[in-house]
């Protein structure tokens, strides 16, 4: 078997988008010796914000010397991205071993995982045989269902904050969706409830009293931003001063503050990192297509914001950034989101739009986009494809100096990067 057929292998298993119940990947996992039950790990779940919040909370674990695996969904531009210790992507070698390993076994299974089960058992096998010190463990939707709430050695459990999101399969209400999120929360497992919402802090507090589990809030009132430009943001949070952050957009302090009173929740728990530490990690964090500059002439940032909470961080950083400017925008949609919503408010920043039509059969085509946009006063041209639309937006932006904001799903980050390649 080579990489290509390993990955292959991975997207060809019975993939239903949702599937839910915990019997398959729990049989998986008892056929390969429970790895999970091996390891420690941080349990994140959210609506927005989690990828950041575990890269931040990876990256000042590996910098203060533990073993620190980390789990996300979606990949951006390698399928590798998905598993990595202390940074580095599993390699093509050993993604080729576990799923050879894995195969028989989930072949042989009445009920075949899904195609995140199965990824999931993966990485189980992976960081238990490298045996982290620790693993920051993403969900992949919602929390309650999701295959990686088979695990009982959870140190912390997460939730990063919580929007309308998936409500065809979480529930349209933010009480339901909460609900669904608060399925992590374990017995007697210190919570961490880094969002906002009153109403969904409040069934956090229940689920969480019904297990004897602690919660625990970001003071964010201890947050003071001293810089934000496009070098990054320097910023105090309580003891902690003059730290710097490398990842752009308004929205990432926020992100870090919870990592930050994650960090002093492990230390309770016997996992200590040092000030030096804490500094280092949040200095060296990369985590792509989160307001990320990857253009300079002409300026183009891409952003992963593919949801009405998403497309307001989104709005609140070009605000942030380019002031009372307006901006370039390429974007596309599923027709299944708040695509409304979401064209009012970028309609708020924008210059002009570039509309295209994602390739996904869930897609809202381009010229419905743009026609929308037109109805709001923004002009708006449409594309069949990225490399379409990023051409025409490219030459637009070279003759008007005016910055270009790529926004949409995370997968569209790829194609971005390798259409402005060609360009």
């Amino acid at each position: 078997m080579n990489i290509q057929q390993a990955i292959d292998y991975i997207h060809s298993v019975s993939w239903v988008f949702c599937k839910p119940g915990l019997d398959r990947i729990r049989t998986l996992c008892q056929a390969l010796g429970n790895p999970q039950d091996k390891l420690k790990f941080i349990h994140v779940a959210g609506t927005n914000g989690k990828g950041s919040f575990c890269a931040m909370t990876a990256s000042m674990l590996q910098a203060a010397g533990y073993r620190t695996g980390l789990f996300t969904s979606p990949y951006i531009v390698d399928f590798n991205e998905r598993m990595q210790i202390n940074g580095e992507n599993i390699s093509d070698a050993e993604l080729i071993e576990l799923v050879e390993t894995v195969r028989p076994m989930a072949d042989a299974m009445e009920d075949r995982p899904t195609e995140f089960e199965l990824i999931t058992a993966l990485a189980f096998l992976y960081f238990a045989k490298h045996e982290c010190d620790v693993v920051v463990l993403e969900c992949g939707l919602g929390g309650r269902l999701d295959a990686t709430n088979i695990i009982t050695t959870p140190i912390l459990s997460v939730i990063t904050g919580i929007a309308l999101d998936h409500t065809a399969i979480l529930g349209d209400t933010i009480e339901q969706i909460a609900g669904e999120k608060a399925g992590i929360i374990k017995e007697n497992v210190p919570v961490l409830w880094c969002g906002d919402d009153e109403v969904a802090e409040h069934v956090i507090r229940k689920q969480a009293q019904d297990k004897n589990a602690p919660v625990h809030t970001v003071p964010r009132q201890n947050l003071t931003v001293h810089a934000m430009n496009l070098d990054g943001t320097d910023f105090d949070f309580g003891r902690y001063k003059q730290l710097h952050l490398p990842l752009l957009g308004s929205y990432q302090p926020h992100n870090a503050v919870g990592a930050l009173c994650a960090i002093d929740l492990l230390a309770e728990l016997g996992i200590a990192v040092s000030e030096q530490a804490v500094r280092q990690g949040l200095a060296c964090v990369a985590w792509p297509a989160r307001f990320e500059i990857i253009h300079r002439d002409p300026l183009i940032i891409a952003d992963g914001g593919h949801n009405p909470e998403g497309i307001d961080g989104a709005v609140g950083s070009i605000r942030a950034y380019f002031g009372d400017r307006k901006v370039g925008i390429v974007t596309g949609v599923m027709a299944d989101k708040d695509y409304a919503y979401m064209a009012g408010r970028m309609a708020e920043v924008a210059e002009q739009v570039f509309c295209l039509t994602p390739d996904n059969p869930r897609a809202l085509p381009a010229a419905e986009y743009a026609a929308l946009f037109a109805s709001l006063g923004v002009s708006a041209a449409c594309a069949n494809s990225v490399q379409e639309a990023l051409t025409q937006a490219v030459a637009w932006a070279k003759q008007t100096e005016v910055p270009l904001v790529c926004l949409g799903s995370l997968y569209m980050y790829g194609e971005v990067r390798k259409a402005l390649e060609k360009i």
